[in-house]
């Protein structure tokens, strides 16, 4: 990709996105790209880990092209095998010549080889560091936040590295939280920032 003189990139970037659920971050993404508020950028790959994963139904349906590579597949000797999974996601990326990868929701350990670098980047529903690292994900974060009775929580968007919730943070968002409020009613806050 070049860009011209005045900054705006000459082909749009190409973006995969890896997600084990809902895929909520991915309609986000394709909603703002058709709202053209995302401007200069198309998703031409979302991988899922989970066969019940509806982020895979949601690309289905806006013409994404949409890979399973299920976790269950990549087991030794009954433990996850991350490499090996992380390999074959790396196979995919590569076909579809992927510039930057989202991880949005995506429950498995991707191990990012050298030539993606700075490439992957997280949503993590917290302000890291605090509620971050491995274990937490999704509502636990929330109810992490409740039960040590903080007054601000947010998101956090930072690019990955091979240690969890460990790489150079991008960009922070932050909302209050009162003691009246439960893990559900901050999960919804984060998520209305993460938008």
């Amino acid at each position: 990709q070049v860009l011209s003189c005045r900054g705006v990139m000459s082909s749009p970037l190409r973006i995969a996105v890896l997600l084990s659920g809902s895929g909520t971050t991915l309609q986000n993404l394709i909603d703002r790209i058709a709202a053209g508020t995302l401007r200069n950028v198309e998703i031409v790959l979302v991988i899922g880990s989970k066969p019940s994963a509806k982020g895979l139904q949601r690309a289905t349906t806006a013409g994404i092209k949409a890979e399973l590579v299920a976790s269950k597949d990549f087991k030794v000797d009954g433990k996850q095998d991350w490499p090996s999974m992380s390999s074959r996601v790396c196979e995919l990326l590569a076909q579809d010549r992927v510039d930057l990868v989202v991880l949005a929701g995506y429950m498995c350990l991707f191990i990012v080889p050298p030539e993606l670098e700075n490439k992957v980047i997280n949503v993590h529903p917290s302000l890291i560091p605090a509620f971050c690292g491995q274990g937490m994900y999704g509502e636990r974060v929330h109810q992490a936040v409740v039960a040590r009775g903080v007054k601000v929580t947010g998101c956090t968007v930072h690019y990955v590295t091979n240690e969890y919730d460990a790489g150079p943070i991008i960009l922070q968002e932050l909302c209050s939280v009162t003691s009246e409020m439960t893990a559900e009613q901050v999960q919804d806050q984060v998520q209305e920032l993460e938008r």
